[in-house]
């Protein structure tokens, strides 16, 4: 397998990039990587980081996507930047996944437009991973790329989220739950209240009826859904206990699992191919488990899965 990896992507790339790609080569896999970004900037830390040649090649890029600029017009007038050569890559075939931490709004619009949202799926997604108390961990989407939705949008989701849970979290039987003010039937806005039977009727999903806010890091739930203004804030919310621990040097087991560095990044479901946006502050612990959970979607074929329940969903 073939892993395209933006090298110029985030705040502190190429040097943290260069770094989590020697972690993950230290690792056994059969990955090879592409590392995309510029080589005058690359060469030197390459060397310095004594890597095994034989597993990575560098494809050069003379552009690189600034994190404030206008996605769909840095995408059109840099067609030789790390983000739009990699898509380049992807589409063509060449590799088989592609990770950046470089400009969200700018890997949104490729995935959705060069590589193309699966036939049947409205919109894609975005999850993030939960830290529960018992150890175990959930999952929470749309968490940003969606703020209104429609039911049937979040009937989707849950569907995604619950096959993420199964290929690649290892969960079973994933519980949906969505999130609400309430757990009795009824309760919520009117989203909530449209998207309940729906979710209650769909043969695909094992739904639980509603979460609350206090249930969101207990094992109720393997997926939580809701939409992407309540589901970013909840994320911000989250982000910030790990922040707010090591400012009062607090040392604590549970804390330390809200370090988005332990799960790297986010993949866009519902798009055709593998596409997975990092942290603009990505470490080289981020920029590693983004390539491992690369590795994971193709070995677990996780997109032939998506295709094969969209194929026969009566919401598709």
């Amino acid at each position: 397998m073939r892993i395209g990896l933006d090298m110029m992507g985030g705040d502190y790339a190429p040097a943290e990039a260069v770094k989590g790609v020697k972690l993950f080569l230290s690792k056994a896999s059969d990955a090879h990587l592409m590392l995309i970004g510029d080589e005058q900037a690359l060469t030197p830390l390459l060397t310095e980081a004594a890597l095994d040649q034989s597993r990575y090649t560098v494809v050069h890029s003379s552009q690189v996507i600034g994190m404030n600029e206008h996605p769909t017009k840095a995408l059109k007038e840099k067609p030789h930047s790390s983000i739009s050569i990699g898509f380049h890559l992807l589409q063509n075939k060449k590799i088989d996944a592609f990770i950046s931490a470089g400009n969200t709004g700018a890997m949104m619009v490729g995935a959705i437009y060069s590589i193309k949202v699966i036939e049947g799926i409205q919109r894609p997604t975005i999850s993030t991973i939960l830290p529960r108390e018992d150890g175990s961990t959930g999952l929470l989407l749309d968490v940003g790329i969606n703020a209104d939705c429609k039911p049937e949008n979040l009937v989707q989701f849950a569907i995604l989220g619950s096959l993420y849970a199964k290929y690649i979290q290892g969960v079973e039987n994933p519980k949906i739950g969505l999130l609400n003010l309430g757990e009795e039937e009824g309760k919520g806005n009117l989203l909530a209240q449209a998207t309940y039977p729906l979710l209650k009727e769909n043969p695909l999903v094992n739904f639980v009826g509603n979460v609350e806010g206090r249930d969101v890091f207990k094992n109720t739930a393997d997926v939580i859904v809701c939409e992407g203004f309540t589901g970013n804030v909840v994320l911000k919310l989250a982000e910030s206990f790990h922040d707010i621990a090591v400012r009062r040097n607090i040392k604590d087991e549970y804390l330390d699992r809200f370090d988005f560095e332990q799960y790297g990044g986010t993949p866009v479901l519902g798009v055709a191919e593998p596409v997975i946006i990092g942290h603009g502050i990505s470490g080289e612990r981020a920029f590693c488990n983004m390539i491992v959970l690369a590795e994971q979607m193709i070995q677990t074929k996780l997109l032939e899965k998506i295709r094969e329940s969209f194929v026969v969903t009566p919401e598709a």
